[in-house]
């Protein structure tokens, strides 16, 4: 089993995820970070980190960012082919920029959740 750490109060997290469980894939467990100390406690993760990036934790790898999406797009048939786009090496290197910065951003608009 798949687990995606998301962070649900962020209205564009929580509406991409969204989309991805409409597919109801079995094999993903979709997780909410907000306020849960068994996602920072899985993860190895603090709040900080949790909220910075998207999350997958899959056959006890921790994955981040990009390449958690890959993971993502992967499991769900609907979206395989954005993963075999996506994973493409030049592909990678640009996409894996583009989201550093909007998860930047992101997280900038939401860290006022994180307790100080």
């Amino acid at each position: 089993m798949m687990k995606v750490y998301f962070n649900d109060s962020c209205n564009i997290c929580r509406s991409e995820i969204n989309l991805y469980k409409k597919e109801k894939v079995e094999e993903i467990d979709w997780i909410d970070i907000t306020n849960n100390e068994l996602a920072k406690k899985e993860t190895n993760k603090d709040d900080k980190q949790l909220l910075r990036r998207l999350h997958v934790k899959d056959d006890g790898r921790v994955l981040e960012g990009a390449e958690a999406f890959l993971f993502v797009w992967k499991k769900i048939p609907k979206y395989r082919f954005l993963y075999k786009f996506f994973k493409l090496p030049i592909i990678f290197t640009i996409f894996n920029f583009v989201y550093e910065i909007i998860a930047f951003f992101l997280y900038l608009k939401n860290k006022k959740q994180l307790k100080s």
